[in-house]
């Protein structure tokens, strides 16, 4: 439990939003019935009832535990409290509009020079400062971020372990169940999920969802959806020429080919885009 509050003394700031009816419908028609992915969304509500019995508060302290093991991979929040504010409003605007808009989000700048973003169970989200950096306006972090709400939104990191006789048995984690037996289980269960987060990566269609949602989110708190894509097309152009890195975006996403073309696909549902933010300046003013 020590290491836990280490957890949540490093992972400080801000707010949670206010939800949006109608976007799990709206994502339905952007994804399309039959696809993978419009399966899985169709299956959404299933997944989150069959968590019913884990409380919030468990499933932050899972959370946190991962959360923990992240900042070691990947270094300290950098100490720029201007810029963690900066990212924290923006990540919580998307948040607002996402299908999971009532639970307190922290977002966190990784001084990590490995190029990044992850998000842990109950809404801890961390970007690394290496990926923010190729990034050149405010749409561009709001579509990252946005995948990434998205993610604990489907509590997709929850779903891909077998919960087995801890998580079946325990809505709530207290001092007695870290004893014992359900205590090592408990940990075996955070060290399967840190494999899947930091070296495996999840499966690729719930990574498809998270940038569907994403993009949908973005462009309900009104900024551009291309921002992702345009990400996802820097990284395409990184990885030509340099390779990848363990832990970064290339090795725990899909093939960004793939993931660009369906989001290609799903941006003629808004018509509009060119009216929608972008915010260069203030973008540079904020992270330079």
């Amino acid at each position: 439990m020590k290491k836990f509050l280490m957890a949540a003394t490093v992972l400080t700031v801000l707010w949670a939003g206010s939800a949006r009816a109608g976007l799990f419908d709206t994502l339905k028609e952007v994804i399309g019935p039959d696809t993978k992915e419009g399966k899985i969304l169709s299956g959404a509500t299933q997944v989150l009832s069959s968590t019913q019995d884990m409380d919030y508060q468990t499933e932050r302290t899972i959370g946190e535990a991962l959360a923990l093991e992240g900042l070691q991979r990947f270094g300290k929040p950098v100490a720029n409290e201007r810029l963690q504010e900066y990212v924290n409003l923006v990540g919580d605007a998307v948040a607002a509009n996402s299908t999971r808009p009532t639970i307190p989000y922290r977002f966190a700048v990784l001084d990590s020079p490995v190029m990044n973003a992850f998000s842990t169970p109950g809404g801890i989200i961390f970007i690394s400062k290496a990926l923010l950096d190729i990034m050149d306006n405010e749409a561009e972090l709001a579509g990252v971020l946005a995948h990434e709400v998205g993610h604990v939104a489907g509590k997709h990191a929850l779903g891909t372990i077998r919960r087995g006789q801890f998580l079946s048995g325990v809505g709530t984690i207290t001092a007695a169940t870290m004893k014992g037996d359900q205590g090592k289980q408990f940990q075996s269960m955070v060290g399967d999920l840190q494999e899947v987060l930091f070296v495996k990566g999840l499966d690729k269609d719930l990574e498809f969802q998270a940038d569907a949602m994403a993009m949908e989110s973005a462009y309900r708190t009104g900024y551009d959806p291309r921002g992702l894509i345009e990400v996802l097309q820097k990284l395409q152009r990184i990885e030509a020429t340099a390779g990848h890195k363990a832990g970064s975006w290339f090795s725990t996403h899909p093939p960004l080919d793939e993931r660009i073309a369906r989001l290609e696909r799903q941006l003629k549902k808004y018509p509009d885009t060119a009216k929608l933010a972008r915010l260069p300046d203030r973008f540079a003013k904020r992270t330079r």
